[in-house]
């Protein structure tokens, strides 16, 4: 199953919401695949969600979706605020798992994916990797702990009612989990306990973000391997693509014009994680943002968090992270993960020479991209 996802136009409320749902999910859906159903990947933030629930708008949610032939079989849950306010930055990584807001919010998606997805379908919550940065010991505890607290009530919810829901951590960048293997150490050292790993797998899992492993210099077969070595389940994949900069394969003269370009990504509104590689150190640097990774001496490749458009081969003299999708794409065994969905959300922060006129076409054109690259079959 494919989707894409509304935070790229997402509201701070649920008025704001359902409106840009109405402007832009239904232009995308005429420009895709007229008449004919297509898979969402909702956004809702933390007070939008408790308002629905608060003012019973659930059945009307669910109706108007359905009505539509949209089907939100996926919710991004990382994001808790307004994910468009001027700036996000580390905003956006709180509150954190060993918080209890951030239980609570996760809670009411749940609640609502629960509510609007058609009966016998299998739901999904994308979510943050526990933090940013480093916890100490006793907040990893609590993060799991509260992890295992909302594991056992998806299991409660798939007894009592036959709806799979899985919740799916989100490595990124500079946060507490940005690898596999801090994903894998995370499951065994904290998450993992009496023997119950398998009942906790089937509703914790991964969500793999193609962007954040090219960022991070991960091969996406390796990744998709480490899962599958520790028994770790990939409940979705985001489909995205970083930004690339590699001096080695330009001439002298293009080199300093690549850079230029390359400061042109900069932007106030959210963190551009970054990691190069030097001729002079062994593995990548980490900078939790573009400007401080280009105010130090001069690196040999650059990768950055910033999405771009996936259907795009290049931006100039910089590259767009492309071939990480094709990768992990052949890198899925049959069976192994079936909901994906497009996360470019930053198109609004894109330089102006690579921003489009109308988000809905550049929304449809991903998604025909990526048809055209792994088949119909997942629209």
């Amino acid at each position: 199953m494919l989707a894409y996802c509304t935070n790229v136009h997402a509201g701070s409320d649920l008025p704001q919401t359902l409106a840009n749902l109405q402007r832009y999910a239904l232009d995308v859906q005429a420009r895709l695949a007229p008449g004919q159903p297509m898979g969402l990947g909702l956004w809702l933030a933390a007070a939008a969600a408790r308002q629905c629930l608060t003012e019973s708008r659930l059945a009307a949610l669910r109706d108007w979706l359905a009505e539509r032939q949209l089907l939100p079989f996926t919710f991004n849950g990382f994001p808790y605020g307004d994910f468009h306010q001027p700036v996000v930055k580390h905003a956006v990584y709180e509150p954190t798992w060993w918080q209890a807001a951030r239980l609570e919010y996760t809670r009411d998606l749940v609640t609502i994916l629960h509510a609007i997805l058609p009966a016998g379908l299998t739901g999904s919550i994308s979510t943050l990797p526990i933090g940013w940065g480093t916890p100490t010991r006793e907040q990893f505890q609590l993060a799991a702990r509260q992890l295992r607290q909302l594991a056992d009530e998806l299991y409660q919810l798939e007894t009592e009612t036959g709806r799979l829901i899985h919740l799916d951590l989100e490595p990124e960048p500079g946060c507490t989990l940005d690898t596999a293997s801090d994903v894998v150490a995370f499951f065994r050292d904290y998450l993992w306990q009496h023997g119950d790993e398998e009942r906790l797998c089937r509703y914790v899992r991964v969500c793999h973000d193609v962007c954040h492993a090219a960022v991070m210099f991960e091969e996406q077969a390796d990744v998709w391997a480490t899962y599958r070595q520790a028994g770790i389940c990939v409940g979705k994949v985001q489909v995205s693509a970083a930004v690339g900069l590699d001096l080695s394969c330009l001439a002298e003269p293009a080199q300093a014009a690549a850079l230029e370009q390359l400061r042109g990504f900069i932007e106030p509104r959210y963190l551009h994680q970054t990691l190069v590689r030097r001729v002079d150190t062994p593995q990548p640097l980490f900078y939790e943002d573009l400007p401080q990774a280009l105010a130090e001496p001069l690196a040999a490749e650059y990768r950055v968090h910033f999405h771009v458009p996936i259907y795009l081969e290049r931006l100039g003299h910089l590259q767009v992270l492309q071939r990480p999708i094709i990768d992990c794409l052949q890198a899925i065994q049959p069976g192994e993960c079936e909901h994906f969905e497009v996360e470019t959300y930053a198109w609004s922060v894109l330089p102006p020479e690579w921003q489009v006129a109308e988000l809905a076409e550049g929304i449809a054109r991903e998604m025909r991209w990526l048809r055209e690259h792994v088949g119909p079959d997942m629209l």
